[in-house]
Parts: C-alpha cells; structure tokens; sequence
C-alpha cells in the first residue's frame, strides 16, 4: 500500500508520526490531511537515509533548491557539494535537474548523499538520450518516456515533475491569444515540439493512467508540472496558465483514486497584485492540492537579484496558502549557480517561508520569534545567533566587527538602547 492508501485506511505509519513530531501536530490529524489530498510526504522507500519531510496545509512552509549540471557544466564534484550546502542552509528538498554529463551517476550520487527528499524531471533525460541516441528529441518514444520514468524511481527519487496538463487544447489557446515570452518551462519546450512534430496528444497525458501505475508502484509523490507558466509579468493569469491549471485539478482527482500523493506546480512571473489570486484559483480548481510555487517573481527586471524577488512573491504567495517554494539564486537567467550562489538562494527563501509562517499563524514560527526577541532583550548573542535563519552569516559579521564591550554590538556600542534602558530599570 501507498502512503496515502495507509492514511485513507486510518494507518498512521511511522513517516507520518516523524513528520507530526517535528511539525507538533498530531499524527492523526495529519494521517487525515494526507487522506484528503491537502499534505504530502514525499518518500521513496528506495531513498536509503531519508528523513520524511511533509508539505502541505498547517505545515510549516517547505523549501525547494534546484541543482544539477548542464551541456556546458558537468562537474559532479561541484554539484555534490551544492546539495551539500542547500541542506546545511536549510533545504527542506533538493531537486536534481541534470541535463549534462552521465545524468544517471549524478542522479543517484545526489540521492545516496541527501538525507532530505530529493525530486527530477525524468523528461529532461528522456529527450537528452533521443537526441543522442536518434538525432533529435523528434525521435522520442513513449515507451523510453515510461522507461526514464521508471528508471528514476527505481533509483529513489522521491517525488517527480511530470507535465501532464500541457494539452493539444492548452496550445491551441495559447497559440490564439498570444504571449511575449511563449513557453518557458523547459520541460513544456520539449513535450510542445514533440506534440507540434506529430500533431499527436502530450504523452504524459494520454497515457495518465500508465504513469499512475508507476507512481503507485514505487510510491512516488507526482509534482504536476506548470509547462505553461508565465515567464514574465504581462503573461501573467492568462487562459492559457488556467487552462492548464483546471487539468491538473482533473488529473489530481484521478491520482488520489489510485492513492498517489499530488503537488501542483504554479508560476513564474506574477505581480504583486495578482499573487493572492493565483493561490485561492490553484486551491478551488486543484481541490486544495499542495501547492509549489517557483518564486513567483514578482518583476522581471531584478537580473541578478532574482532570489530578492522571489522572496518577495513567495511570502506573499505562501502567506496567501501556497505551500512549498522553490528557490530562485542571484544567478537565474545568467548563468547555472555557484555554490555560494545556491547558499544564497536557499538562505532568503527560507526567510521568506518563515515570514509566510508567522502570517499564517504557525506555533513554531511564532515561537521561534518570540525565542529572538527575549535574546535580544537579553543581549544574548550566542542565542540570537543560533535562532538566525542564517548562523553562519551572523557570526561573520560579529567576529569581524568586534564591539569595545562584549555585550552590545558596533551599531550602538556603549549607547545601545536595550542596555541603557536595561540600567534603567535596574536602578530604579
């Protein structure tokens, strides 16, 4: 049986009493929001070492760092140790998104070193291999699509981008109403030319019912990709963008029938103004599936600081319900990140999560809180330190400005704020 299986069967088995002691929930409450569809787990049993990780509604906010090579950057090495520092940072899942080297060895070497969820693109390699072994992604066929697939679960992976709601239909609309930047889903680039090639149906929609086989199989969790996501504001909240949204709510439906766990994968590139809408949309259509959201960035010209726009859009998205964030680096539309690039990404992401927590009334976020500011009352360094999204940042500007008394910082000195009205009181 799936995870959900056992959770509809009232099962609550020990990933889900892990997953309720580290979020202080109870185990029974979140067996019956697994059942429902509105959290999930995403855990491969062929993941040795992992630690159960759940998303989704009365959760804390989760996040995402995408790694892996490219055609022009292989260096497994490096990839290695980017993952290594997205945990370190506080990665709550990693994605493998390799399209360069032996992707198989990266892969698996990314699975056997990570102790957190890891998800893939089985398309990506599924079209690399076409082109390789045929000439052209022309040339793919669906049994090396459903083989790709399967190959990634045998190997771990524990939830899967899959574009299943990119239609003949969703392309027609797009066509007629017109976009700046078309398609930018690399995944949707591939599925549209195959489809346009052979004026055939997107594979991974015709054949649904094969890829939920495969899904309940391994028990993997099905991350339903947004192919149609806009890649900069003006095309945001178009048709095209809902169309495809209203299919995936459909294919959802018919996952949780088979007990297959269910994200849904959401924009992009989308104003401030338009942030809370996406999210109450997603949630009605889509059955109040997770909800995974790539930023949203909330404007297109931040090259650069394209992770300070993501955090922006994502704090107003997950304060609006969205539910997992997938971080965006300095390095977005430039080039494939450093690893520090990746550090940087994962550390203001998870800022902007924990901003969405507090918004969302989340116990443990607010704590969390609470715990600073009695250290920061109480001039407590090592602690305020220790609570910080980002240790390792703040003891690096504490060490390299160090203050005349050892109790207060630089910024004020002897004429900090909190000490003086601290000798007040104890005077008085």
């Amino acid at each position: 049986m799936t995870l959900m299986e056992n959770a509809k069967a009232g099962l609550v088995t020990p990933e889900i009493q892990e997953v309720a002691r580290k979020e202080n929930v109870e185990p029974e409450w979140l067996a019956e929001q697994i059942a429902k569809g509105r959290v999930v787990i995403p855990y491969n049993k062929r993941h040795k070492g992992l630690e159960p990780c759940g998303i989704g509604e009365g959760l804390l906010v989760k996040v995402n760092a995408n790694i892996g090579t490219s055609s022009d950057r292989a260096i497994l090495p490096e990839e290695l140790e980017k993952l290594k520092v997205s945990i370190e940072a506080g990665a709550d899942t990693v994605m493998d998104l390799s399209t360069g080297g032996d992707i198989d060895e990266c892969r698996r070497q990314v699975i056997a070193n990570s102790r957190v969820p890891v998800g893939t693109v089985p398309i990506y390699q599924a079209v690399i291999e076409a082109i390789e072994n045929s000439g052209g992604l022309i040339h793919l066929s669906v049994d090396h699509i459903f083989e790709v697939i399967e190959r990634h679960a045998k190997d771990g992976v524990d939830f899967m981008t899959v574009h299943c709601g990119l239609t003949k239909a969703a392309l027609e609309m797009l066509r007629a109403q017109g976009r700046i930047t078309d398609i930018v889903s690399r995944g949707g680039a591939f599925l549209t030319t195959w489809m346009l090639h052979h004026d055939r149906e997107n594979p991974l929609y015709e054949y649904y019912d094969r890829l939920l086989e495969l899904a309940r199989k391994y028990d993997i969790t099905l991350s339903l990709g947004d192919g149609l996501r806009p890649g900069c504001i003006a095309d945001a909240t178009d048709r095209a963008q809902i169309h495809e949204l209203m299919t995936l709510g459909h294919l959802t439906k018919l996952a949780w029938d088979k007990g297959v766990q269910v994200m849904i994968e959401g924009p992009g590139h989308v104003p401030l103004d338009q942030i809370q809408a996406n999210v109450v949309i997603q949630k009605k259509l889509c059955n109040s599936a997770p909800f995974y959201v790539l930023g949203p960035l909330v404007t297109d010209v931040a090259t650069g600081y394209d992770h300070v726009a993501c955090a922006i859009g994502g704090a107003l998205a997950a304060a609006a319900g969205a539910d997992f964030l997938c971080y965006v680096t300095p390095a977005e539309h430039l080039c494939l990140p450093s690893v520090e690039d990746v550090r940087e990404g994962v550390v203001v992401t998870k800022i902007a999560a924990h901003a969405a927590d507090i918004a969302r009334g989340n116990k443990v976020a607010i704590e969390r809180d609470r715990q600073m500011a009695m250290a920061r009352k109480n001039l407590d360094w090592d602690t305020q330190i220790r609570l910080a999204v980002d240790p390792q940042k703040a003891w690096s500007y504490r060490e390299k400005s160090v203050p005349a008394e050892d109790d207060v910082c630089t910024m004020c000195g002897k004429y900090c704020a909190i000490k003086t009205v601290k000798t007040y009181f104890k005077a008085g």
